[in-house]
């Protein structure tokens, strides 16, 4: 059962999934290697996770109180832990020498026999008893003078743990709910199975990864019980190899960042602790999981301030390992030379424009349906361009791809597509002739593109002057699936293979063909937002992220990007500003998306934009007025004048004004100026609709 119940989908549309290639290799920085968990598995599995809000790293969280305690003034606290201890000290004294009776060693005559008088043991029951009481008078004053809180004030909390006993690492669990032991599988009368898996485990046999696919199988058996055979005997067959990945991987080469695959978590930083973030906040470690990526993310920052590195490749690696659990489907698209992850950790990796690339890109994302295939193509060739009207160049390439399909049995390639487009009378008549042959409907069709063709309004031209994007000498080869003279093409790869747990990365030429590269990144959203939604089964987590989503976005598919969170779906697009998006879609599309970050460098128009989107909330400001005291008794103006010979200051008192006023969460100035290097502003919004108020978050990197 090494795919039964964990990766197949239920469905019957795309054909086989892409296989894992082996292409050429290529010069790239390695990143730096970091296996998981840090720890043994068996104690990864056991630490208990808790979280009190979206974002919140899970692993052996500590909730924290909602609201700061009162902060009482450090010369406040020695005073008062002086005081204590002269009083604590003033009490054993009278004790001590009789002066408040004897009541206080009554206990120690009561509970001593007659014959210790004079005695050894007397004398060591007698000294027990002083210092129990001692001890008692240290614990009572001291909690009294508060002087564990002036402990940690002066010292600082770390080294008040350091001097603590350190704790054993490892937690033994017999309890039932061991995870390690495997206890549902247990129940369900599998014992030898779980003996099995729980061998792997204390043997160092099995990884996270491998647990969290073992675990995703056994889902899938209680889902459909059918499937308890194969998955029992996958298991005594392979032990933690079983339910493997198509690939055969059971990691990633490497990781960049930390991972708890157990909550499906990333590490992306740490909440700063400071006055600009909620206190309950403060300190904890900040993670991303399918539940807040599921409501989609956008980035913005400045070239360098790490949206790469700090999230697009930590979120895509830890969907990559998700994928290799079963659990998800990502595909990745950035810039050829982007630190996206070595090849090795790819399924598929299409290399737009180089002849070596072992995939093609399927132009019309394995659509069979002329309309819905030529709907796609109009949102990637015109969205971005105003004045044209989607629907209309939508309508034009249907007049084409209909006839066209029902003449050849497929779509046409882009040369192919550019002639009919510029109706090159050889092309189009050839077609045409075809057709009279026993097409009636799609005959119409064509000679209604043939009357519109040049009228005023035409999408035609633009369409043509698009296509000629992709008919250019470096995309030789790449477009054309199914023509016949397409030879040496790579496989065909199509977003329709979202339903396996894939994982995918695309290779824009942005440097030498910028303009094809964003309208094939605007095919890829339109044609993602298409196929997830499509889906039969939604068992996947299926995530695309952008490395630069810049000139991407269109009406209709910040439109889709909205409908992606009912489809257990998201998106992650990055931006160097706001202003790489058309100006009516702005506010809409920060709308769309549940999760807003600004990372450090953002511009004062780009935090304006943020500071709206995030709304004001109430916070209690004091004023403070400082009134000179003018004494009238001559006794206390002469206290007064010395108290100003010593300070320098006069004698004034303070008037405290406590009130109420609404601002704004973070300010654009805020945004633009108060955000250090290697930090972030984000808020977010799980699927559950859980919020997080914007947090300035230090990000980690790699780890």
């Amino acid at each position: 059962m090494d795919t039964d119940g964990t990766h197949d989908a239920r469905t019957t549309n795309t054909g086989p999934t892409p296989r894992p290639s082996a292409p050429p290799p290529r010069p790239a920085a390695p990143p730096q290697p970091a296996r998981a968990p840090r720890t043994g598995l068996d104690d990864w599995l056991r630490t208990p996770r808790r979280s009190d809000g979206p974002g919140v790293w899970a692993y052996g969280h500590v909730p924290r109180a909602a609201e700061e305690p009162e902060a009482t003034p450090t010369r406040q606290l020695i005073s008062g832990a002086l005081i204590a201890l002269l009083a604590g000290l003033l009490l054993w004294s009278l004790l001590w020498n009789g002066y408040l009776g004897a009541f206080w060693l009554w206990p120690l005559y009561m509970f001593t026999p007659d014959s210790w008088a004079g005695t050894h043991a007397s004398v060591v029951a007698s000294y027990v008893w002083y210092a129990l009481v001692g001890g008692a008078l240290l614990f009572g004053f001291g909690r009294l003078g508060r002087w564990p809180e002036l402990g940690r004030r002066l010292l600082g909390d770390r080294a008040i743990r350091a001097a603590r006993p350190a704790l054993p690492a490892r937690v033994e669990a017999g309890a039932a709910d061991d995870p390690v032991r495997w206890p549902a599988v247990r129940a369900a009368g599998l014992g030898d199975v779980a003996d099995r898996l729980e061998r792997e485990v204390g043997d160092g046999r099995m990884n996270d990864v491998d647990y969290a696919r073992i675990r995703r199988a056994w889902e899938s058996v209680r889902v459909d019980p059918s499937r308890l055979r194969a998955f029992a005997d996958a298991v005594r067959d392979k032990g933690a190899g079983a339910c493997v990945h198509p690939s055969g991987a059971r990691d990633l080469p490497a990781r960049a960042a930390r991972h708890d695959l157990l909550a499906r978590q990333v590490l992306l930083g740490t909440v700063e602790d400071g006055a600009r973030n909620p206190y309950a906040r403060r300190g904890t470690a900040l993670a991303l999981d399918p539940d807040v990526l599921g409501t989609s993310m956008l980035a913005v920052g400045p070239s360098g301030s790490g949206k790469t590195a700090r999230l697009v490749r930590p979120v895509v690696e830890s969907l990559a390992l998700q994928a290799l659990a079963g659990q998800a489907a990502v595909v990745a698209v950035g810039a050829a030379g982007a630190q996206l992850g070595p090849d090795e950790a790819y399924d598929v990796v299409v290399r737009v424009g180089d002849p070596a690339s072992v995939y093609d890109l399927d132009l019309y994302g394995g659509a069979t349906d002329p309309d819905e295939a030529a709907t796609l193509l109009a949102e990637a060739f015109v969205g971005d361009l105003p004045g044209v009207e989607v629907r209309r160049a939508a309508t034009a390439l249907a007049q084409l791809l209909g006839p066209f399909r029902a003449v050849h049995g497929r779509f046409p390639a882009v040369p192919e597509l550019r002639e009919l487009l510029d109706q090159v009378p050889e092309a189009f008549d050839g077609l045409r002739r075809s057709l009279e042959a026993g097409q009636p409907s799609m005959l119409r069709e064509l000679d209604a593109r043939c009357r519109q063709h040049g009228a005023h309004g035409d999408p035609g031209p633009a369409l043509a002057d698009r296509v000629a994007l992709l008919d250019r000498p470096a995309f030789a080869g790449f477009f054309n699936v199914g023509a016949p003279d397409a030879a040496g093409q790579g496989r065909p790869f199509s977003l329709r293979a979202l339903e396996h747990p894939i994982r995918v990365r695309v290779d824009l030429p942005e440097r030498a063909h910028a303009d094809a590269s964003r309208m094939l990144a605007r095919l890829l959203l339109a044609q993602f937002n298409a196929a997830a939604v499509a889906r039969t089964d939604r068992s996947l987590f299926a995530f695309l992220a952008f490395d630069d989503a810049s000139h991407t976005l269109t009406p209709e598919t910040v439109r889709g990007v909205q409908r992606l969170r009912s489809a257990h779906a998201g998106v992650l697009l990055t931006l160097r500003t706001l202003d790489d998006v058309p100006e009516a879609l702005r506010t809409p599309l920060l709308g769309a998306v549940g999760c807003r970050t600004a990372f450090s460098g953002v511009t004062t128009w780009d935090g304006k934009r943020f500071a709206e989107a995030w709304g004001t909330e109430w916070v209690e400001t004091r004023d403070v007025t400082h009134r000179t005291v003018f004494a009238d008794q001559p006794l206390t103006r002469a206290i007064h004048a010395f108290r100003k010979l010593v300070t320098g200051k006069a004698v004034t008192t303070d008037a405290v004004t406590v009130r109420q006023v609404e601002r704004e969460r973070w300010s654009a100035s805020d945004l633009a100026h108060a955000v250090p290097p290697g930090y972030a502003v984000l808020s977010l919004t799980s699927v559950r609709g859980e919020r997080a108020a914007p947090l300035l978050v230090r990000l980690a990197g790699t780890a």
